[in-house]
């Protein structure tokens, strides 16, 4: 293939060429361009195939010039190699095309480097981006004044926020608490945890108020109680803030091999689950006969395993629908106080669990 003499480039399509092929006024274009304004359901439906068939793009540098905006948000994560990170930032890209909006992505630092979530915030650019969408890694350390930004920002995760910032999560106390009443009302009469990132404390734990693993390790503890059937503390396995499938398969070994008894397993995450499950096979322990197991997220894989897992749902779809759609109300000028947001996630039975 020669590139010697390239063709010209074509001549780009501007809003006024759209509003001379489909008939209506610039106005008009713009206003389907910016999803807003009132008009027959059919000029609307007229603008957009003009719009698609011309491949028109919207400049963006224009378009802030012009409303104030520039029809993109930013989703920052800590990375994306981790199966619910992909997931998050699927469904925030759906919920944000739905709405008019295109996301960027990017990763930040967990441990506290150059590149960190301090560093993000202060850095972040609202010439090129409306809002930034902020899932908070459990590494680093938040204070108030980091969160206390002059651009629309909301967070999700089980980091409090102090009600300086928007925050959109699942309940992971009420969460854990559903998924072991579910392993007690299915016979299970001894509970092992793994994923503790650090050796619990239990009387810290019943203060915790943030992090993922220290308020599903809550729920856990509370519902252990209220069942007359403690957890124990040696039955908790410390992954560390490591929950890959080899280090969980690793730290349920130990648990094995203490000679501790236990017939529920409660995993932090379905990585962590698919590590527990890989031990008890390893070690001739049935599942759900012997041992029963319970994850978190609802990845993909779940269901795919022998058995499939029984795990709590993330519910990305209501997660990424909501802040969506209070960053663009903050955009617009159109929310309230920040507030914490939380929903009870969906327990999925599947044949992990009797």
């Amino acid at each position: 293939m020669s590139f010697d003499n390239p063709q010209p480039d074509k001549k780009r399509v501007t809003l006024r060429d759209v509003a001379h092929e489909a008939g209506v006024s610039l106005k008009t274009a713009s206003n389907v361009i910016n999803h807003n304004g009132r008009m027959a359901s059919s000029t609307r439906a007229r603008v957009q195939e003009v719009i698609e068939r011309l491949g028109y793009q919207v400049n963006a540098a224009a378009r802030t010039l012009n409303v104030g905006t520039t029809g993109f948000v930013t989703l920052a994560v800590p990375m994306l190699a981790a199966p619910y990170m992909a997931d998050l930032a699927d469904h925030i890209i759906r919920a944000a095309r739905e709405r008019g909006y295109s996301v960027y992505i990017t990763t930040y630092q967990e441990d506290g480097g150059e590149y960190d979530a301090a560093a993000l915030l202060k850095a972040f650019n609202t010439t090129v981006s409306d809002g930034l969408i902020l899932s908070m890694t459990e590494l680093d350390r938040f204070t108030p004044d980091m969160l206390d930004v002059h651009y629309p920002l909301m967070c999700l995760g089980a980091r409090t926020t102090w009600e300086v910032a928007d925050r959109v999560a699942t309940d992971d106390e009420a969460d854990a608490a559903t998924a072991v009443a579910h392993m007690f009302e299915r016979g299970m009469t001894s509970l092992a945890v793994v994923g503790a990132h650090r050796t619990p404390d239990l009387a810290q734990l019943r203060e915790a108020v943030e992090g993922n693993a220290e308020m599903r390790l809550k729920g856990a503890i509370r519902e252990c109680e209220r069942r007359g059937k403690p957890l124990d503390p040696e039955l908790i396995g410390v992954t560390g803030y490591d929950w890959s499938i080899g280090n969980s398969q690793r730290t349920m070994q130990r648990l094995i091999d203490s000679g501790k008894p236990f017939d529920g397993v409660l995993a932090m995450n379905d990585q962590v689950a698919i590590g527990v499950m890989n031990a008890l096979a390893v070690a001739g322990i049935a599942i759900p006969d012997e041992v029963q197991v319970v994850g978190f997220d609802n990845n993909e894989e779940s269901a795919y395993l022998l058995p499939s897992l029984t795990t709590m749902d993330s519910r990305l779809d209501w997660i990424s629908a909501q802040a969506v759609d209070l960053l663009l109300a903050r955009i617009n000028g159109k929310a309230g106080q920040p507030h914490t947001y939380l929903a009870d996630s969906r327990l999925i039975t599947r044949k992990s669990t009797r």
